[in-house]
C-alpha cells in the first residue's frame, strides 16, 4: 500500500483463492469475486463489517439494488459480474469516480476519518483503542498477547479494517472530546451508545464464492435506492435539507439512517489515525476517537440482524426491535430464531433477518437451487460494565439447508426444529439428573445460573453431529421423507448415546450414601431421592424426548430375545 494509503489498489483485503491467500485491493476483489472462495479476516466479527461498510455500499451504489426476484436471480445465476458491471465499478473506484475517496492517509479527506481532527487535551492514544483485543484504557481482555503500555503498530490493511470495526462494534465508553465538536465537555464526550452492530444479532448469508455471497447479502428494493441516499465517502452529495452533519468533520448528531446506503457505511464514531516510519514500512501507531453520529433506531430494513417481535410495545416504541445473539451457544441451537420465517401475530417472538426470508422466497421462485451450499455466520458482542468493556465475542457458522427457509412449506423446517429442541430436552433432562443425585447425597442443586452444568459438555459433544446433519439435509428433496426419517433417527440415536454416556459419568461419580437417599420435605409433601430413582427417571425421560431411537432399542432388544 502507498504512502496514501490506497484502498482501491493496495494490499486492503486477504483472499482465499485456489486455496491459498493472496492480497487484493477493493477493485481485485470485485473483479475476482467469482474466483475469490473467502476472504481471510482477523475476528468473525469483521466479516459485517467488510460488507456493510466497503463491498455492498459500492456495489449498490454504482450497479443499483435488484428491482424483483427475477433481476436478483439472472445476477446470481450468471455467477460473476459481467464486463459491463466491472467496467462500471472500475469508473466508480477510478480517478473520474471516487477513487480518491479510497485513500487512508489521505491529508485532505482520509478515508473514514476527519482530516485534522485534534483532541482538547491536545493528545492520541495508542490505536489499541480500535482493537478490542487489545488493553487498552478499561477494556483489559484476560488474554491479551499486549498490555497498555506496549505499543500497537498496526499494518495499513489491518488499520482499515480495525478503523472501521470500530465504526460498527465499538465500546460506549467515555470518548476524548474533539475541538470543533459543540457538545463536547470538559475535554470528553459523554454517552455514547455502541456502535450500530453492536445492538445487533447479526446473521450474513455465504455463498460457494465472494460474488455469491455480495449477492446473498444483496436485498431484492422494488421501488429502487433513494435518490439522496448516499454512503459516507459521498456525503457532500447529500441534500441540506436531510440535517446530517457531515462524517468529514468534528460536529456529530443524532439522527435516524436515510437509506440503505447511509446505514451501511454509518460513522458512529470521528476517528484520525496517525503513522510512523518503522524498518518495516509506514505503520499506524496512534489515533483519535471521538464521538461520532448516532442511529436513533434500527430501521426494519437493516438486512443483517434478526428481530424480536413484540405485540404491544410501550408507546412510541415499534413493533419490532433487534435481538441479540445469545453468549455460549452455538449457532445451531439458535435455529429457532434463524427460521422464523412467519411474523408472531397473537404473542411475542422471534422473527428472522430479512436476508434469510428474501433467500426463502428466492428459493420458492425457485432462483436457488433445493441443493444449493448455504451457510450462515452469526455474531455479536458482548458488552459489560455499561457497555463500556468487551467481554465476549460471539461468533460461528453453520451450513444451512434452503428447503428450511421456505415459509410455506415447513416440513423441513419442522424437522430441523424438533432436532434442535431434543437436544435442549435432552440437556435439561441430564441438568435434572445431576440435581436429583446431588440432593441424594445430601446436598442441594446448582443454582440456575452459577455452577458447571452437565448440560453445556453434553450440547458441545452434539455440535459435530448438528452439523453433519445440515449437511446431509441440504441434499433431502420434499419427495424424500424416509430419507429424512433415516437422518431424524440417526441423530436422536446419537444424542441418546451422548446423553446416556454423560448420566453414567454423572451416577459413577455419586457418593455411595446417594444409593440408600435421603427424603426431602417440601410444603406438605415428603420427596425421595436416591441415585436408581434418579437413573430411572432419567431413562424414561429420554424415552418421551427421543421416541425413534427408543422404538429402535425396544426392536433390537425383541429380536435379540427372539434369537
Amino acid at each position: 500500500m502507498d504512502v496514501n494509503g490506497d484502498l482501491v489498489h493496495g494490499a486492503t483485503l486477504t483472499a482465499v483463492l485456489d486455496g491459498s491467500t493472496q492480497p487484493v485491493g477493493l477493485l481485485g476483489a470485485l473483479s475476482q469475486a467469482h474466483r475469490i472462495q473467502r476472504l481471510e479476516l482477523p475476528v468473525h466479527t469483521m466479516l459485517p463489517v467488510v460488507l456493510r461498510q466497503l463491498m455492498l455500499p459500492i456495489m449498490l451504489d454504482e450497479l443499483k439494488a435488484p428491482r424483483d426476484r427475477r433481476e436478483w436471480g439472472d445476477r446470481f445465476n450468471r455467477g460473476q459480474f459481467s464486463a459491463d458491471e466491472l467496467e462500471r465499478l472500475e469508473h466508480y473506484l477510478g480517478p473520474h469516480g471516487y477513487g480518491d475517496r479510497f485513500r487512508l492517509f489521505d491529508a485532505e479527506r482520509p478515508f473514514a476519518q476527519v482530516a485534522g481532527l485534534k483532541a482538547l487535551n491536545g493528545e492520541t492514544k495508542s490505536v489499541a483503542q480500535l482493537v478490542p483485543s487489545v488493553a487498552s484504557g478499561n477494556n483489559v481482555p484476560i488474554f491479551s498477547a499486549l498490555c497498555e503500555a506496549d505499543e500497537l503498530r498496526l499494518e495499513p490493511g489491518d488499520a482499515v479494517l480495525w478503523l472501521l470495526h470500530a465504526h460498527c462494534w465499538d465500546t460506549a465508553s467515555i470518548k476524548t472530546g474533539a475541538e470543533g465538536d459543540p457538545q463536547a465537555s470538559k475535554g470528553k464526550t459523554t454517552g455514547n451508545p455502541t456502535g450500530p452492530l453492536g445492538q445487533l444479532g447479526l446473521v450474513v448469508p455465504t455463498g460457494r464464492t465472494l460474488y455469491e455471497t455480495l449477492l446473498l447479502n444483496t436485498p431484492v428494493v422494488p421501488d429502487g435506492l433513494a435518490p439522496d441516499d448516499r454512503p459516507h465517502w459521498a456525503w457532500d452529495e447529500r441534500p441540506i435539507g436531510l440535517g446530517c452533519n457531515s462524517p468529514a468533520a468534528p460536529a456529530w448528531s443524532q439522527r435516524p439512517a436515510t437509506g440503505l446506503l447511509d446505514l451501511l457505511t454509518f460513522q458512529a464514531r470521528r476517528v484520525r489515525m496517525f503513522t510512523c516510519e518503522t524498518e518495516q514500512g509506514l505503520r499506524v501507531n496512534r489515533v483519535i476517537v471521538s464521538a461520532g453520529d448516532r442511529l436513533t433506531r434500527t430501521p426494519e430494513y437493516d438486512p443483517h440482524t434478526v428481530w424480536q417481535h413484540v405485540t404491544k410495545p410501550k408507546k412510541n416504541q415499534p413493533h419490532q426491535r433487534p435481538r441479540r445473539h445469545i453468549s455460549g451457544r452455538a449457532a445451531w441451537q439458535g435455529l429457532s430464531t434463524l427460521l422464523a420465517m412467519d411474523l408472531p401475530e397473537q404473542s411475542d417472538g422471534p422473527y428472522t433477518s430479512l436476508l434469510l426470508r428474501q433467500i426463502g422466497d428466492l428459493r420458492a421462485d425457485e432462483m436457488l437451487s433445493e441443493h444449493y451450499r448455504l451457510g450462515a455466520e452469526t455474531s455479536g458482542l458482548e458488552y459489560g460494565t455499561q457497555s463500556a468493556v468487551v467481554e465476549n465475542a460471539i461468533g460461528d457458522d453453520l451450513p444451512l439447508p434452503v428447503q428450511a427457509l421456505l415459509a410455506q412449506d415447513a416440513w423441513l423446517r419442522e424437522a430441523l426444529l424438533e432436532c434442535v429442541d431434543q437436544a435442549d430436552q435432552a440437556a435439561r433432562a441430564l441438568d435434572t439428573l445431576n440435581n436429583d443425585l446431588r440432593r441424594a447425597a445430601g446436598g442441594d442443586p446448582l443454582p440456575r445460573d452459577k455452577g458447571s452444568k452437565p448440560s453445556a459438555q453434553f450440547l458441545q459433544s452434539l455440535d459435530r453431529t448438528m452439523r453433519r446433519l445440515l449437511v446431509g439435509l441440504r441434499t433431502v428433496g420434499a419427495d424424500e421423507s424416509e430419507l429424512l426419517e433415516r437422518g431424524q433417527l440417526a441423530w436422536e440415536q446419537s444424542v441418546w448415546h451422548a446423553a446416556t454416556s454423560d448420566a453414567g459419568l454423572l451416577l459413577a461419580a455419586a457418593p455411595p450414601r446417594a444409593i440408600v437417599g435421603r427424603t426431602v420435605r417440601n410444603g406438605n409433601k415428603d420427596f425421595v431421592y436416591r441415585s436408581g430413582k434418579a437413573s430411572g427417571l432419567f431413562r424414561a425421560r429420554l424415552t418421551d424426548i427421543l421416541p425413534r431411537a427408543a422404538e429402535e432399542r425396544r426392536a433390537a432388544q425383541k429380536e435379540g430375545a427372539a434369537a
